[in-house]
């Protein structure tokens, strides 16, 4: 091995401080269940970089003998891969970078955490399969986080650059721990301030902070900061002096941070400036600054959530508008593209970008954030969920052609942050765990989310077999629970508020002729005479879409089998049979009962899922702290209420359209549905209802 002097050296320490846990837990340390280790001097015949120093320093809990070999002669592991080998019963950290050697130390602890022994036939190699493995913040600079559940934003921009807040620091620990390695500050509908040379101070004192955990920032910009702080006419593109403008900034940018990552553009979705508007491409517009931004290395980050702008489907328009534009972006150009088509709904077909687009490299884009999933009142298990999409086969090459092999080619995958300034990160303690899972499935999409569960709750709570099995358990039947008890068998956007808070049911709003709908009509077609305009309105005949070929045709947009697969009902996954088709009430099902009798048993069968939570929770009171087992217990009542809520409000909607009789089997709804039209809360994109407000809104809509 190269450099054995140095690496003797570094592996003795002279002593370390390491926080114990106590008995109580705010949830503040996540899954680390530390604090970070202080006061741990190196005895050393070289200087010691920051991301070692902090290697060593967490392998101080390491509860065996240890040591570190840095081979910069190795070309196997690149820049951030490690080996793990156990000689002579020392278990020893190898890597080609100090960056390695630091990931190779949090490997070692999460291993420790969940009870593995190092024999002395002990070996591990590890190296990350995406290259960027990116949060994306929707923080704003006045302090509130758009879709943000836990708190306002962490990034604390009146106090910056002056103060730092120590947050910053157990921010990047906690990513650097699962392999995050990029951050996207602020949100993708930026303010064009954020390009300010003030704020940009400030993001080099955020960014000092993360560097040495392996962390690059990113910041999302407005297209249209040319005009606003740059005072120019307009933001063409194809401008000269645009372009110039754009390098300036670029300059400054990387005088300041000289690892800068690159841009985030939201353009030309949801009233956001771009370059269409002045009749130019999308490649037009990301080039203008991937140009600015190449001599640095830095990537420009091109979002396809695009629609309103033709008269298609909104499912259907990103591809339409991107497939065009193959081959016409710089090689510093990534196109991000959400799971789905539609918007993060609990259950959507992945999205046929990643089937159809060959050359333009292409990233995906997760939601952490339980924006449609209960936000921070409901348990779910998001992995499951991701590992559908990245598991899923696009048929691109043939079978095999999964999405997780697709986004390879960028290297980039990233979730939108569910994190705020609560003290415990996430409001509620399970959504800690999909900010863990989205980590650990970036490091590798082949890991399973049952094993990744078991390895945050191992972390997190305790090891005991008699605790993580039954909750993981019911982690795993979270995500599958909220689609049969919200919106079953492919429904999607059935949220109260159409425009706002997307909380809680509210079928009734997505009516042909209803106004608050057609203020959301980007969700149909705007042209009249495309067949199967009807997405999700019912009727007294029939509910669904339909996106068969003689509807819509968006089944067309996925390669074979695939399209004919979702286009015949008998061979269409049953979770997307409403997404692509559009049913009668009474047609029998290829599961021999007719669809209502399925849809209602969906419901049915979610409601009774969730209703076991709390009591699972309470078998295993003895392993958890006083204050986490009360904050999870609260929150899992709810979300049982919350599940009759939900199909309650469902199962009578629809009976009120279509006049059938319950089915056999179906508990009898206990709210009155007139009430529950009445229930509302605050239409504001950072608001969650608090638990004691919901619970007094749904006493309100009780049957007398």
């Amino acid at each position: 091995m190269a450099n054995t002097a140095r690496n003797a050296a570094l592996g003795l320490l002279l002593g370390a401080t390491v926080a114990i846990s106590a008995a109580a837990d705010d949830g503040s340390k996540l899954w680390l269940q530390s604090a970070i280790p202080q006061n741990v001097s190196l005895q050393s015949d070289k200087p010691v970089s920051e991301t070692l120093h902090i290697a060593l320093s967490e392998l101080t809990r390491l509860k065996h003998k240890w040591g570190v070999m840095q081979d910069k002669h190795r070309n196997d592991l690149g820049k951030e891969g490690f080996e793990i080998r156990v000689m002579d019963g020392t278990v020893k950290v190898i890597a080609e970078t100090d960056l390695g050697l630091m990931y190779g130390a949090y490997y070692l602890l999460r291993q420790q955490a969940c009870g593995t022994v190092f024999t002395e036939n002990f070996r591990a190699k590890e190296i990350p399969y995406y290259k960027y493995r990116m949060l994306n913040h929707w923080d704003n600079l006045d302090g509130t986080i758009e879709r943000g559940y836990a708190g306002n934003s962490i990034w604390k921009w009146d106090e910056l650059p002056g103060t730092v807040s120590p947050r910053y620091a157990e921010y990047a620990r906690a990513n650097a721990s699962i392999g995050i390695n990029a951050t996207v500050l602020n949100n993708v509908n930026a303010s064009p301030k954020m390009l300010e040379t003030a704020n940009l101070e400030k993001v080099k004192a955020i960014a000092d902070v993360l560097r040495p955990y392996g962390i690059r920032v990113f910041l999302s910009v407005n297209f249209a900061s040319p005009m606003v702080i740059g005072k120019l006419k307009d933001a063409d593109p194809l401008k000269p002096e645009v372009a110039a403008w754009w390098k300036d900034k670029a300059k400054e940018i990387y005088n300041l941070i000289p690892d800068f990552g690159g841009f985030l553009v939201k353009a030309n979705s949801e009233g956001q400036p771009g370059p269409c508007d002045y009749g130019r491409t999308h490649a037009d517009g990301a080039n203008v600054l991937a140009d600015a931004l190449k001599p640095y290395g830095g990537v420009v980050i091109w979002r396809a959530f695009v629609y309103g702008q033709k008269p298609q489907e909104r499912v259907q328009q990103a591809l339409l508008e991107f497939q065009p534009l193959e081959g016409k972006f710089r090689d510093n150009v990534i196109v991000q593209a959400k799971n789905g088509p539609l918007d993060f709904q609990p259950c959507e077909p992945f999205h046929p970008m990643f089937g159809k687009i060959r050359n333009i490299p292409l990233a995906i884009e997760l939601q952490i954030t339980q924006e449609y999933l209960g936000q921070s009142n409901h348990l779910a298990y998001l992995a499951t969920l991701w590992k559908e999409v990245l598991d899923s086969d696009t048929y691109q090459n043939g079978p095999g052609s999964t999405v997780a092999k697709k986004i390879h080619e960028s290297g980039m995958i990233a979730g939108v942050a569910n994190i705020g300034d609560d003290v415990n990160w996430t409001r509620h303690p399970f959504a800690q765990a999909n900010w863990y899972a989205f980590g650990r499935l970036a490091w590798n999409p082949d890991l399973k989310a049952d094993a990744i569960a078991k390895e945050w709750l191992s972390q997190t709570f305790t090891s005991n077999p008699a605790f993580v099995d039954p909750v993981c358990d019911m982690m795993m039947s979270s995500v599958p629970a909220i689609r049969q008890y919200m919106m079953p068998l492919g429904l999607a956007h059935i949220f109260a508020s159409t425009l706002g808070n997307h909380y809680g049911p509210g079928p009734w709003l997505y009516q042909t002729g209803n106004e608050s709908f057609l203020k959301y009509a980007s969700l149909l077609s705007t042209n009249e005479n495309v067949p199967g305009r009807k997405v999700f309105d019912a009727t007294e005949t029939e509910l669904g879409a339909d996106r068969t070929k003689k509807g819509t045709g968006t089944v067309m947009q996925y390669n074979s089998p695939l399209c004919d697969q979702y286009n015949d009902l008998k061979t269409c996954p049953e979770r997307y049979w409403l997404w692509f088709h559009r049913l009668g009430w009474k047609q029998k099902m290829p599961t021999g009962d007719t669809f209502w009798e399925h849809l209602c048993g969906q419901f049915e069968s979610g409601a009774k899922t969730a209703a076991t939570y709390p009591g699972i929770w309470e078998s295993v009171k003895m392993y958890v702290d006083p204050e986490r087992y009360d904050l999870v217990l609260g929150r899992l009542k709810l979300q049982a209420r919350e599940a009759v809520w939900w199909k309650d409000a469902c199962i009578l909607f629809y009976q009120s359209v279509n006049h059938l009789d319950l089915p056999k089997g179906i508990t009898p709804p206990i709210y009155d549905l007139a009430k529950l039209k009445r229930i509302s809360f605050p239409s504001n994109v950072h608001f969650c209802p608090k638990p004691e407000d919901v619970n007094k809104a749904l006493d309100g809509a009780l049957k007398k």
